[in-house]
């Protein structure tokens, strides 16, 4: 499903894949975050994933035209989870409603691993 907005001009369609890649785009910027996890559900593997795919690590849902974001994450070793967490949650919630004018509902955050960074 196709995000929607409407004014006098028309009708603007945002698809879910942009709206992921902005929100990853966003993620990473965030201190403590190393970056987006694929995780492969099959063998229980989780997958640092590089910058050109972000979006693997992120699903969006529109529901009423509200947006539901999920985050599968990798974190700094050393940093409060809690604190990295809220970080994201407030940045991503700003700067996503500024970009797409569309309320963010939830955002899930699903810390799949730990990284030392050099």
């Amino acid at each position: 499903m196709k995000g929607r907005m409407n004014n006098s001009y028309g009708e603007v369609l945002i698809d879910t894949e942009v709206i992921a890649n902005y929100a990853g785009s966003t993620a990473v910027e965030c201190f403590g975050i190393v970056g987006m996890a694929a995780v492969n559900v099959k063998d229980g593997l989780v997958k640092l994933l590089m910058r050109e795919s972000l979006t693997h690590g992120i699903t969006v849902d529109i529901i009423d035209n509200k947006l539901i974001l999920n985050f599968h994450v990798i974190v700094a070793y050393g940093v409060s989870i809690s604190t990295v967490a809220d970080n994201l949650i407030s940045n991503v919630k700003y700067k996503v409603e500024e970009f797409t004018g569309m309320e963010v509902e939830k955002i899930n955050i699903f810390v799949e691993g730990v990284r030392v960074i050099d």
